[in-house]
């Protein structure tokens, strides 16, 4: 499980993010890049990161399923996961 603080973190900047997208838009077709400058980083959407919905976990994500490998696995083995099936031939 990954510390409160980094999902939480990465919970604000996706707050900044979609803040600041509409203006971010403005500002780029504008040529204004002093004023764009100005914006605080984390507004940027290149700054997020990708995590795992259950564990918070950023390595290893799937963005079919929105989780790690480990939690996909585990959860595909107890057959939580629709139309998911262990490969056998």
């Amino acid at each position: 499980m990954a510390r409160k603080s980094l999902i939480a973190r990465e919970a604000k900047r996706a707050r900044l993010v979609k803040k600041y997208a509409d203006l971010r838009e403005q500002l780029k077709a504008e040529g204004r890049w002093e004023e764009l400058d100005k914006l605080p980083r984390n507004s940027n959407p290149i700054r997020l990161h990708n995590r795992c919905r259950l564990t918070g976990r950023p390595k290893g994500y799937m963005r079919k399923f929105g989780l790690c490998r480990v939690k996909f696995r585990q959860m595909a083995l107890d057959g939580k996961i629709p139309g998911v099936t262990k490969a056998s031939w």
